[in-house]
C-alpha cells in the first residue's frame, strides 16, 4: 500500500477519497468535506499492481474485482474524480515516467500500430466482431460508434448522431440537384449508417468497405431491407485494395486504426482514388497537443493497433501526398457527452451484457467508456474533422454553404423520441 499511498497523496487535491486496503485499514486523501468516494481493495497485491502500472493496473484491478467502488458511486465517478484532480497534469495521475520508459512506450505503441493487411484485419475483427446485441444495447439505433454532434447537450443521443451525419454531409459539398449517380467511397463504413444517409439525401452511389465480417454482413442486410443494395454496396475489403475513381471519399473513425506507419500509404492511395474535382472528408479522434502514444490498457483490451493522431501528423502526411487541407474543425467535448450516454446505457443493460459475456467483460467495458470520457472531458483528446481537396476550386470560397446545408439536412430529419418513453417505441412498432 505504501506506493499507492504516496501516489495518491501527491495527486488528490480536490474532493475526498477513502481507500480501504485488503486488511480493513482506511487511508484518506483530499481536503473535501462532502461524502467521500470510497474504494476497497480485496487482496494484498492490488495496491502494488495499481501503483506500479497505473495505466494498466487500475483497469485490470477493477476488471478482476480486486478494486471495488462502494455505492452510491461507480467506476465512472472514480475515473472522473482522478481526472479532475489531474487536469492539466496527467503525468501526476498516472505516475511520472523517465525518458527511457517514455521512449520504450512510444516504440511499443508504434510497433503495435504498424497495421499491415493481416494485422489490420485481425484488429478490426477483435474490435468489431463482438456480438451484434452488445452494440444494440448501448449505441443509437443507427449504430453510430463515433462521436455524436451535440448542438445542445440536452438533446438525445439519437438526435445528436443524426445531427453528426448532417454536419459531415455538409462538408462533402454535395448538391441533390447535381449529385445523382456520383460515386462515394466510405472507408471504414461501420454499420452502414452514413452510406445509407448519403444515398437517401443525395441519390449517390456508395461503396462502403471495412474489415469486420459481421459489420459488412449487417450493412448488406440493411441495404437489402431498404431496397437500395444495387446503389449502396458494402465489401469486406482493405482500403488499400480499392480501385477506381470516386467523386467523394469519407472516413469516419478510421484513421485511429490506420496507424502512423501506414499514413503515407493511406493518403497516397486515397489521392489516386479521388477525381480531380472531388472532396475527401475525415473524422477521427485526435490529440489537441503534439504526437503521443496510445496507453497500454486500451491497446491490450479495446483497440489493438490503435493510435489517436495529432493534427500535425494528419496535415503533414497528407501534404506529402499532394492533398490541400481546406477545412479543419476541432470538436471539443462532444465525445464526452456521447461516451457518458453510452456508459449510462451500458449500465442499464448490465445483466444482459453479463449474460452475453461475463462479469469481467462488463467491468472492462465500463472502465473503457469511463476512461475514454475523462480523456475527452478533462484530458487532451478532441475530434478532428478535416476536409481535403486536390484542386482549390473544388469547393466554395466561403463556409456559408456548409452551414446552410447542415441546417437544411437537420430540418428534414428528426430522431424519434423513443429513448424518452419506451411506450412510444412499442407503439411505433
Amino acid at each position: 500500500m505504501w506506493l499507492l499511498d504516496q501516489m495518491l497523496r501527491r495527486l488528490i487535491r480536490k474532493g475526498r477519497l477513502i481507500v480501504i486496503d485488503h486488511d480493513g485499514k482506511e487511508y484518506a486523501y483530499g481536503p473535501g468535506t462532502d461524502a467521500p468516494l470510497r474504494i476497497r481493495l480485496t487482496d494484498k497485491g492490488a495496491s502494488t499492481h495499481i501503483a506500479r502500472y497505473p495505466r494498466v493496473g487500475a483497469g485490470e484491478a477493477y476488471m478482476d474485482g480486486r478494486m471495488v467502488i462502494e455505492p452510491p458511486h461507480d467506476i465512472r465517478d472514480l475515473v472522473l474524480f482522478v481526472a479532475l484532480n489531474a487536469e492539466g497534469d496527467h503525468e501526476r495521475a498516472l505516475g511520472a515516467k523517465g525518458p527511457l520508459r517514455k521512449l520504450l512506450d512510444r516504440v511499443a505503441a508504434t510497433v503495435d500500430s504498424f497495421n499491415d493487411r493481416r494485422s489490420a484485419r485481425k484488429n478490426a475483427e477483435y474490435t468489431y466482431n463482438l456480438t451484434r446485441r452488445l452494440y444494440e444495447l448501448f449505441l443509437d439505433e443507427d449504430r453510430q460508434y463515433t462521436m455524436a454532434y451535440y448542438r445542445d447537450p440536452a438533446i438525445s443521443l439519437e438526435q445528436a448522431q443524426l445531427d453528426k451525419k448532417a454536419h459531415i454531409a455538409a462538408k462533402l459539398n454535395l448538391d441533390r440537384a447535381t449529385s445523382s449517380g456520383k460515386r462515394v467511397l466510405d472507408i471504414g463504413c461501420g454499420w452502414g449508417g452514413l452510406a445509407l444517409y448519403l444515398h437517401r439525401h443525395y441519390d449517390v452511389d456508395v461503396l462502403g468497405v471495412a474489415l469486420a465480417p459481421d459489420q459488412i454482413e449487417f450493412c448488406r442486410e440493411r441495404a437489402a431491407e431498404l431496397g437500395v443494395a444495387d446503389r449502396v454496396k458494402f465489401e469486406l475489403m482493405d482500403y488499400r485494395d480499392v480501385q477506381g475513381e470516386f467523386d467523394r471519399i469519407t472516413s469516419v473513425g478510421l484513421l485511429e486504426h490506420v496507424g502512423t506507419p501506414q499514413y503515407p500509404a493511406f493518403f497516397e492511395h486515397t489521392h489516386r482514388l479521388l477525381k480531380p474535382d472531388g472532396v475527401m472528408f475525415s473524422h477521427c479522434c485526435g490529440r489537441a497537443g503534439p504526437p503521443g502514444s496510445t496507453d497500454a490498457w486500451t491497446r491490450k483490451y479495446i483497440f489493438p493497433g490503435g493510435y489517436i493522431p495529432a493534427l500535425s501528423e494528419l496535415v503533414s502526411e497528407s501534404e506529402k501526398a499532394g492533398w490541400q487541407v481546406t477545412d479543419v474543425e476541432a470538436m471539443r467535448f462532444h465525445y464526452a457527452h456521447t461516451l457518458e450516454e453510452w456508459y449510462n446505457r451500458t449500465r442499464l443493460h448490465r445483466d444482459e451484457i453479463v449474460a452475453l459475456y461475463d462479469e469481467r467483460f462488463y467491468r472492462m467495458w465500463e472502465f473503457y467508456l469511463a476512461g475514454a470520457e475523462q480523456a475527452f472531458r478533462y484530458g487532451g483528446l478532441v475530434n478532428w474533422q478535416l476536409q481535403y481537396v486536390k484542386r482549390r476550386d473544388a469547393i466554395p470560397m466561403i463556409r456559408d454553404r456548409m452551414v446552410e446545408e447542415s441546417a437544411r439536412l437537420r430540418a428534414n430529419d428528426t430522431a424519434p423520441a423513443w429513448h424518452l418513453d419506451p411506450a412510444l417505441k412499442q407503439a411505433a412498432e
